[in-house]
């Protein structure tokens, strides 16, 4: 068998072992996924008729983005009403059969909770802001002025300017980690804690599978509001968030006690699965004390992968570094794009180099110790969308451009058709479609059988085969090369190595004896040429 030649993958029937444990988590951003009405906006319908392209893909789940209730200041991460439906996304009924549809082709339904914050619409905020003295007055994060009238103290919104807002109902400041229209609940009360477990039972009860803990380590602050220090020498400055380390408006130490009560809720039901989000400086430390033990969460991410300018060797080798499976370690989930990040075929690779580089990529990803987060649209190669000033909807676009890419530009409709309007459902969408988009379409790959999407789907279905793959030890076997990383996966005496060229350059590597299980670039592991943007994997 040659070294580019895949051989047929027998998809193995999962083990007696969690669903979510090395699973592979399709993320469905319900704005732009699919239109079943005409308005321009994605919703639940949408989606729900189109889950067959996932299941086909071979994926374990869904995570779908909000759709809750939502003056849509963030685009569902401002919540008014976390237990309805924001009408543009359709009703609790849809949701109902989303759900149904899902767990009928075998796919598991999670959700996003967002606890740090809600929009300041919502029903919790406009009692607490209506005076000192009501039930719901100490919910949100409130703080006498100065007294000269400034803010209680240094610290620094992620969109930019300080995280307080004025409010003359109550003549004091509010806090907001993110928009001033996203005020920060005051989770360190048992209120507030009882509350958001609610909304989670609701949730639930109602058939979902897990949740994604949006922001998670946003949750909590110091009381005593002391100030964050600053960073001596920031390397990069795009807002004022960046000039300081956050070490106080978020990352209390009282984060892991809630945390237990939301895997106490958890355990009340069977086989419910919880990823924490965690972002930030400490976000190493944080991922593995939120998932410590069997009293925590089951998994978390971060941004290894996320704000990765290249995909290198050495951010490979520190991010398995960072999780090589010791006693009482958590379980690591990866994701190289989502929706608040620039996709990674743009971010990584020139439009020269990018075909290649981007099958490489997603090999890499199913061979990673941990879950695989696939966020829509990567299963096809799509770049990042380019989208013009005059059309931009992020508000943290809006706040910095030209400075950074925004997130429009990983969210814009997904491509389903050549047409013009990408079969979306909407020829005036909430985001313009790229031109360059339509050429990765859904139909047409599925025709070509030498496609990214047919690749995607390949690569997949040899991570189920492999319990090595899904569940097995890590091990890196390669030194400081700046060309080739290289690891082994290993369960119950089955042992792959997996090797990888992610440079632009030819490299030495081998050769490695043993059965090809998949390969990609020209590598041949019975050669010692290892070419550029290449990798194998293979079994020994």
């Amino acid at each position: 068998m040659s070294a580019d030649a895949q051989p047929s993958i027998t998809v193995a029937a999962r083990p007696a072992t969690a669903w979510w444990q090395g699973a592979v988590i399709y993320q469905i951003y319900p704005r732009s996924f699919a239109d079943s009405n005409g308005d321009g906006i994605g919703d639940l319908k949408g989606a729900t008729g189109r889950l067959e392209h996932v299941a086909e893909l071979g994926c374990d789940a869904i995570w779908v983005s909000p759709f809750f209730t939502s003056p849509m200041k963030d685009f569902g991460y401002d919540v008014a009403d976390y237990c309805s439906v924001d009408p543009i996304f359709g009703t609790l009924d849809d949701f109902d059969a989303l759900i149904a549809r899902a767990h009928k082709l075998g796919l598991k339904v999670m959700i996003d909770q967002v606890y740090s914050h809600t929009s300041d619409e919502h029903r919790w905020f406009a009692q607490s802001r209506a005076s000192r003295d009501n039930d719901k007055a100490d919910w949100y994060v409130w703080a006498d002025p100065k007294p000269d009238g400034s803010p209680p103290n240094n610290w620094q919104s992620v969109f930019g300017g300080p995280s307080w807002t004025w409010d003359a109902r109550r003549q004091q400041y509010y806090h907001h980690n993110f928009l001033k229209e996203q005020p920060q609940l005051n989770v360190h009360r048992p209120e507030v804690q009882e509350a958001l477990l609610g909304v989670a039972r609701f949730w639930l009860d109602r058939g979902v599978d897990g949740f994604r803990l949006d922001a998670l380590n946003f949750t909590m602050h110091d009381p005593a509001l002391t100030d964050n220090p600053p960073v001596a020498n920031p390397e990069r400055r795009t807002r004022p968030f960046d000039f300081q380390h956050h070490l106080h408006n978020q990352s209390h130490a009282d984060i892991p006690l809630f945390i237990e009560r939301i895997r106490e809720l958890l355990e009340e039901y069977d086989g419910r699965f919880a990823l924490a989000e965690v972002g930030g400086e400490q976000a190493p430390r944080e991922m593995k004390l939120y998932t410590a033990g069997d009293a925590r969460l089951h998994s978390a991410y971060g941004f290894d992968y996320l704000y990765a300018e290249k995909l290198t060797p050495a951010v490979v080798r520190g991010a398995i570094g960072n999780w090589s499976g010791e006693a009482e370690e958590g379980w690591p989930s990866w994701a190289f794009s989502n929706h608040d990040a620039p996709r990674f075929a743009s971010r990584w690779w020139d439009e020269a180099s990018r075909p290649g580089f981007v099958r490489t990529a997603l090999m890499l990803l199913v061979a990673l110790r941990g879950n695989v987060i696939l966020y829509q649209g990567e299963e096809l190669g799509l770049p990042q969308a380019d989208v013009p000033f005059e059309a931009l909807r992020d508000p943290e676009a809006l706040a910095n451009w030209p400075q950074t890419l925004g997130r429009d530009g990983a969210r814009t409709p997904l491509p389903w058709t050549g047409e013009p309007d990408g079969g979306f459902g909407s020829d005036t969408p909430w985001l313009p479609i790229d031109p360059r988009h339509l050429a990765h379409n859904v139909a047409a790959q599925i025709e070509d059988a030498e496609s990214v999407l047919h690749w995607t789907r390949r690569m997949i279905a040899l991570r189920r085969a492999s319990e090595a793959l899904r569940l097995g030890t890590i091990e890196l076997l390669d030194h400081d090369s700046d060309q080739i990383v290289a690891f082994a996966r290993e369960h119950r005496g089955e042992r792959l190595v997996c090797i990888f060229n992610l440079s632009d350059r030819a490299a030495n590597f081998g050769p490695i004896a043993g059965t090809v299980l998949a390969s990609c670039g020209g590598a041949d592991p019975a050669k010692p040429f290892f070419p550029p943007a290449s990798g194998y994997i293979v079994r020994c």
